[in-house]
């Protein structure tokens, strides 16, 4: 089977972690390398986290973590740790001799891009500040990359951290922007809703099936999810959310999709009331497709390819604890 290269550009928190398990257990995975962007917890939080998510798929010290930007283009950080907590439910390593690379997670990107030029895949899974940097930096960047996959926006939807925009989209509105300008031969997102809420949530029941599957990676999978259950159900959403998981595996196995549509997709960065606001033109406003949208997966498909990951009975590198 040929592999295809990828990148995981990430704020790894609760469903993060879980996209890096697609990204390092997927046989169709190459997974090249790690990226660090400012998100959903504390910088330094994020990179542990990355680590003991190596550790429960027993490839830690084989894919290299870079550190990223600490904070979007032009605004200050906003945390979502009222929803994830430390972002994997306690867990801990001992970390205490790992280290990420030297290299920024930016210059990484520009690196590994150039080095399988149309080829690479990019699962952009946080805020778009990494991307929008490397566009900056290299004018052959966007050229070199083969696919972007991005998880973020509200298909003319509900947002998440405020009524008009999701997450990654609210926090780095700029780099959105820019990302989206930029000119990629070939970007797919992933919404927020009504995708993610539609086709990519497990309800209880379902995780609890997971678990009893009693594999170390499905007793992690369990750990790291349940830990933003109470709050997804406190705002109407019946069990947890995975659209970065949703993101790496459409990347990797685009069966799942059943139904996609090219669009014209902006991001509002001039209004305090909508910031972040995902304007995803669907084809009657006159204006040129950049990027296709999912508009709907195999639910249950979805489901059964994560358990089958998550039935493999390998163990981690190193212990897992609270």
């Amino acid at each position: 089977m040929s592999q295809i290269p990828l990148v995981i550009d990430t704020d790894t928190a609760q469903d993060d972690c879980v996209a890096l398990l697609v990204g390092l257990l997927d046989p169709a995975a190459d997974l090249k390398a790690i990226t660090m962007v400012a998100g959903n917890v504390g910088f330094d939080r994020q990179v542990q986290n990355a680590w003991i998510t190596l550790s429960a798929a027993g490839r830690l010290g084989e894919v290299p973590v870079h550190l990223g930007c600490r904070r979007p283009l032009v605004r200050e950080w906003v945390s979502a740790e009222n929803v994830h907590g430390d972002g994997s439910g306690g867990l801990a390593i001992d970390d205490v001799d790992l280290a990420p690379e030297a290299e920024h997670g930016v210059d990484a990107l520009i690196r590994i891009a150039a080095e399988h030029p149309g080829e690479l895949k990019i699962v952009a899974i946080g805020p778009l500040t990494n991307i929008a940097a490397a566009i900056v930096k290299d004018p052959d960047f966007v050229g070199n990359v083969g696919a972007l996959y991005i998880m973020g926006g509200s298909n003319n939807g509900r947002g998440n951290i405020t009524a008009a925009a999701e997450y990654n989209f609210y926090v780095d509105p700029e780099a959105a922007k820019a990302v989206f300008a930029a000119g990629f031969a070939d970007i797919v997102v992933v919404p927020w809703h009504p995708l993610t809420l539609r086709d990519a949530v497990f309800s209880r029941e379902q995780i609890a099936g997971i678990e009893a599957i009693g594999t170390p990676l499905a007793r992690f999978f369990a750990r790291v999810v349940t830990s933003t259950l109470a709050f997804d159900e406190s705002v109407g959403i019946p069990g947890s959310t995975h659209p970065d998981s949703l993101t790496a595996a459409v990347l990797l196995h685009p069966e799942l999709i059943t139904s996609a549509a090219p669009y014209a997709v902006d991001v509002e960065t001039g209004s305090d009331l909508t910031r972040g606001y995902s304007a995803m033109s669907w084809g009657i406003h006159e204006l040129a497709p950049n990027a296709t949208v999912v508009e709907a997966v195999d639910a249950d498909g979805f489901h059964a390819y994560l358990r089958t990951l998550l039935s493999d009975t390998r163990d981690p590198s190193r212990p897992i604890g609270l």
